[in-house]
């Protein structure tokens, strides 16, 4: 939820924050198979562990780190969504809703073992004061993880550049290089329940323009979307030579 080096900047989301009920049929139709928490936990099972969830929205991922984490805080600036999230966990253990952004985390420091983020990076240059708060909330060892939609991948990020003609997939590609993440491809299914629901779905992320073209484009109701997991872990320590 960055888009500057501001501290006191947030930058709206275009699609939650304006249609929260048509981004819920969103959140449920994303990645059926399991293929983006599979890829997360093989990089950092966080079994027993303390969760931090920045940007969290309306808390959909919320209950699904907490069926095996110690803790789980999501942490999410607009007031609307963090009351959606607080109503969603309400009376599960362990869990709970901060508002406020993810360059000023109401945490203190060497708290979580992973800390992470979904589709709330994928501009990239931008989002340094969010990378700096995420490293001093995790303990040593612990793991940062973005999950950054994948502009470089059809049909998805075709659709995402003609809308952003300046956006541009190997710069973020690099940058997320030059500050020490390994990114991992994966490749999701976006399944939903008749046309209607994804053409609304299409109409909140994309122009009219471009949802029409992309609804052309998709035969059925389904269709995969291209992902980078991106993935940076603290060091525990200083090496010393002998």
């Amino acid at each position: 939820m960055i888009g500057s080096g501001d501290p006191a900047r947030i930058t709206p989301s275009p699609n939650i924050w304006h249609w929260p009920d048509v981004y819920e049929r969103e959140n449920r139709a994303q990645d059926v198979s399991g293929a983006l928490w599979a890829a997360l936990r093989a990089s950092c099972d966080w079994s027993g562990g303390d969760v931090v969830d920045v940007g969290c929205g309306d808390g959909f991922h919320l209950g699904v780190f907490a069926e095996s984490a110690r803790s789980v805080v999501g942490v999410e600036p607009h007031p609307p969504l963090v009351e959606r999230a607080r109503s969603r966990v309400a009376g599960m253990p362990g869990v709970a809703v901060l508002q406020a952004p993810a360059q000023r985390l109401p945490l203190a420091g060497a708290c979580a073992d992973l800390v992470h983020a979904r589709t709330a990076y994928f501009f990239g240059p931008g989002c340094e004061p969010g990378l700096v708060e995420a490293e001093r909330v995790l303990r040593p060892g612990g793991t940062l993880a973005i999950v950054d939609l994948d502009g470089s991948c059809s049909p998805y990020g075709d659709w995402m550049r003609a809308d952003s003609p300046r956006f541009d997939p190997v710069a973020v590609e690099r940058f997320f290089q030059l500050h020490g993440f390994r990114s991992e491809s994966v490749r999701a299914v976006w399944r939903f329940a008749d046309r209607a629901e994804l053409a609304a779905v299409l109409g909140i992320e994309f122009s009219p323009k471009v949802a029409r073209r992309a609804l052309r484009q998709i035969s059925g109701c389904e269709f995969e979307v291209g992902y980078r997991v991106r993935i940076r872990t603290r060091p525990v320590g200083l090496l010393r030579g002998s």
